[in-house]
């Protein structure tokens, strides 16, 4: 059987929403789990045992279950109770939230490497913990974890394949309508895969200019 590729170019529309789509999710979700691996890691090193503990049961959960059936709980499980959350949302939240998880770990172990002396320096000049941590402590924490997060950055993108199963139309999704159409599987597939490689070359492209951009400030 040969490939026919004469057959995508009437779904070019349709599968550019879904590169759209996909980058907006990616984007978006990227951002909750750069942020939110933040603050979960100030939260597990500083925050009291109260909010500690069950913070780090919670992480424990996302870091010990499929990002499926996360996505799953949220989006049906939650409905259950009367919190409806929009797919999309869902797709964002849950993705963030998975990877925030694992953000926070490389930020906690970054935050841990900054040499006390720059806790002792800011503290001597008169900064409050707060300020030390937002001015100083944080900004090379994250400057030293840049290249870790990036790499859990360019696995989200991947990820947001997963979250087709809710029916969002970004890149899978719109391959399956297309090929429930046409029943060429391969084609779609393959195109679909080709972008995916796309959007991979661009977030690369902008996190080496990011680390470039890091270094120099140095």
């Amino acid at each position: 059987m040969e490939l026919d590729f004469s057959i995508v170019p009437p779904y070019t529309e349709l599968l550019l929403t879904g590169f759209y789509w996909t980058l907006i999710i990616a984007v978006s979700a990227g951002i909750v789990s750069f942020i939110g691996g933040i603050l979960f890691a100030l939260l597990v090193l500083y925050a009291p045992a109260v909010i500690r503990y069950p913070l780090r049961f919670f992480m424990w959960l996302f870091m010990g279950t499929p990002l499926l059936l996360q996505l799953f709980l949220l989006y049906y499980g939650l409905s259950q109770v009367g919190i409806n959350i929009p797919a999309l949302w869902t797709g964002i939240i849950g993705l963030g939230l998975h990877f925030a998880v694992y953000n926070a770990d490389i930020f906690r172990t970054s935050i841990l490497t900054v040499d006390v002396g720059q806790t002792e320096g800011a503290r001597s000049i008169g900064f409050s913990n707060v300020q030390t941590l937002r001015y100083v402590i944080v900004p090379q924490a994250v400057r030293n974890a840049l290249p870790q997060a990036g790499n859990n950055l360019i696995a989200l993108l991947k990820d947001t394949a997963i979250v087709s199963v809710l029916g969002i139309t970004e890149l899978v999704h719109a391959s399956q309508q297309a090929i429930s159409e046409t029943y060429s599987p391969f084609e779609f597939y393959i195109t679909a895969a080709v972008m995916f490689y796309i959007l991979n070359l661009i977030l690369e492209a902008g996190l080496h200019w990011m680390e470039k951009k890091v270094e120099a400030y140095r």
